[in-house]
């Protein structure tokens, strides 16, 4: 267990300063397609950010009940952010 608090975390901690990386470069470009690409990027990554804190909310802890709602809403967000982002990078790859 302690071996997976710790993957976890290290993945929570890499995929938050990858959305921070790409929301900043989303902000500062110009290019309207590269804003597009960055904003996707990140919405990806805070996705993935939100799934692992669901994992750790549900699987590390003793299960209680408000504690298993906000796992789970963390996940349906995650999933919604995962799914927005690859949709949006997709469309935004195809502009070319």
């Amino acid at each position: 267990m302690n071996a997976i608090q710790w993957v976890l975390g290290a993945l929570i901690i890499l995929t938050s300063l990858s959305s921070v990386f790409f929301s900043v470069r989303s902000r500062r470009s110009a290019n309207g397609r590269l804003r597009g690409l960055y904003a996707a990027r990140m919405n990806v990554s805070m996705g993935l950010m939100l799934l692992f804190i669901a994992l750790i909310q549900m699987t590390l802890f003793s299960g209680s009940t408000v504690r298993v709602i906000v796992g789970a809403l963390f996940f349906l967000v995650g999933l919604f952010n995962l799914f927005a982002g690859l949709r949006n990078h997709s469309h935004f790859s195809r502009q070319g």
